[in-house]
C-alpha cells in the first residue's frame, strides 16, 4: 500500500478559455499544415520536447506521457521528443536545441541539463523568435537575469519533496544517528533543491549528515559511492538520494556488503523501485508526475503561442510514496 501526501499547486491554471483557444489550430499533415485558401485554419505548431537521458526511466515516462497527448490532440500541434545519452552531457543537449531551431520549431519545452550552462543556448533560440519554457529543472535567475530573458518554468518544488522523502526516514531513526547524501548534478537547480530538502528534514530530526557527494543522477556512480560511504562509515543508518536512479545504486550498494538496516530514499517514483518499496529495500521517494509534467508544459507553451499572457511560474504537484513494508528499522 502507498501513502501520498500531495505537494499541491501555488499558482493559478491556466485559463481554460487559452486552451481551448489553441484547440483551434490546423488539420493539415504531420509537419504542419500549409497555409491553404482564405478561411483556411493556420498550420499547427511543431513543439520540441528537449528532455535529458531517456535512459532514466523518469524521463522516458515523460516522453510516453508527451507523446499520448499529442496522439490525442493531433489537430492542435506536431511533435518532436529528444532526449540525450548522458546526463551530463551538456553539449549534446544544446546540439538539440540547435537542432530544433533549424527545424523552425515553435516553442522548445525543455528540461535543461544545467541551470546556467543551458541559458546562452536557449537564449540564440529565443532571439530567432522560438518561444521556450523550462520543466523539471529551473534556469538559474541571475544568469537569465544577464541575459535579458524571461523564461517561465513549470515544474515542482523540489525542496519541498525531497524534503518529505527524507522525513519518512528521519521519523524511523533516533536522534544523532549518521546519514549521508548522494546528490544530483550540483550546476542544476533541481539538484541543489533537493539536497537542501533532504539536509531540511535531517537537520529537523537532529540526525549527522556525515557525507555529501554527487552521483550526477546515474545509478553506477551512485552506486561507487555508497559502497565506499558503507565502508567508511559503519555506523551509517541512512543513505539519502536525490533521485531513483542512484537510489537504485546505493540500495544495490547495501546489500552487496551485507549490511542490513540501512534506510534509503529516493526522489521520481521509476517503476524500478516500486518492488524495492514493497519490500522495504527503499523507504520513500517522490512522484512528480513526470508523464503529466511534460503535457503542463506543452500546455502552457501552446496557450502562449494562441495569445495567452505568459503566465508565472507555476508549480506542479507531488506526493509521498511509501511501501506496505514501511522499511526496514536499523
Amino acid at each position: 500500500m502507498r501513502h501520498h501526501n500531495g505537494i499541491r499547486s501555488q499558482a493559478v491554471c491556466l485559463s481554460v478559455v487559452c486552451l481551448v483557444a489553441v484547440g483551434c489550430g490546423g488539420t493539415g499533415p504531420a509537419g504542419g499544415g500549409g497555409k491553404g485558401s482564405a478561411g483556411a485554419l493556420p498550420e499547427r505548431p511543431l513543439v520540441a520536447l528537449v528532455m535529458k537521458s531517456l535512459a532514466n526511466e523518469f524521463f522516458a515516462g515523460m516522453a510516453d506521457g508527451a507523446r499520448r497527448h499529442q496522439a490525442q490532440a493531433a489537430d492542435r500541434y506536431d511533435l518532436v521528443v529528444n532526449g540525450m545519452k548522458n546526463e551530463t552531457d551538456v553539449e549534446e543537449q544544446v546540439g538539440l536545441v540547435e537542432q530544433m531551431v533549424a527545424r523552425r520549431a515553435k516553442a522548445i519545452v525543455i528540461a535543461p541539463a544545467d541551470s546556467k550552462a543551458m541559458v546562452p543556448a536557449l537564449a540564440r533560440a529565443v532571439a530567432a523568435g522560438v518561444l521556450v519554457v523550462t520543466i523539471d529543472n529551473r534556469l538559474d535567475p541571475d544568469t537569465l537575469r544577464t541575459a535579458g530573458l524571461e523564461i517561465p518554468f513549470v515544474g515542482p518544488d523540489n525542496r519541498a519533496g525531497a524534503r518529505q522523502a527524507a522525513a519518512a526516514v528521519a521519523a524511523r531513526l533516533e536522534k544523532g544517528r549518521e546519514v549521508a547524501i548522494i546528490e544530483g548534478i550540483v550546476t542544476a537547480d533541481n539538484a541543489r533543491q533537493r539536497s537542501l530538502g533532504l539536509e531540511d528534514a535531517a537537520r529537523e530530526a537532529g540526525l549527522v549528515v556525515v557525507a555529501r557527494q554527487s552521483g550526477q543522477w546515474e545509478m553506477e556512480k551512485a552506486n561507487a559511492i555508497a559502497a565506499a560511504l558503507l565502508a567508511a562509515h559503519p555506523d551509517l543508518a541512512a543513505i539519502l538520494c536525490a533521485n531513483d536512479s542512484m537510489a537504485l545504486g546505493a540500495v544495490a550498494a547495501i546489500g552487496a556488503a551485507g549490511r542490513t538496516g540501512v534506510l534509503v530514499s529516493g526522489f521520481d517514483a521509476i517503476p524500478a523501485v516500486r518492488p524495492l518499496l514493497d519490500d522495504g529495500r527503499l523507504m520513500a521517494t517522490v512522484d512528480q508526475h513526470g508523464d503529466r509534467l511534460a503535457v503542463e508544459g506543452i500546455e502552457t507553451a501552446l496557450a502562449i503561442l494562441a495569445g495567452a499572457a505568459r503566465p508565472e511560474d507555476r508549480t506542479t504537484p507531488v506526493d509521498l510514496v511509501t511501501g506496505a513494508a514501511g522499511g526496514p528499522r536499523p
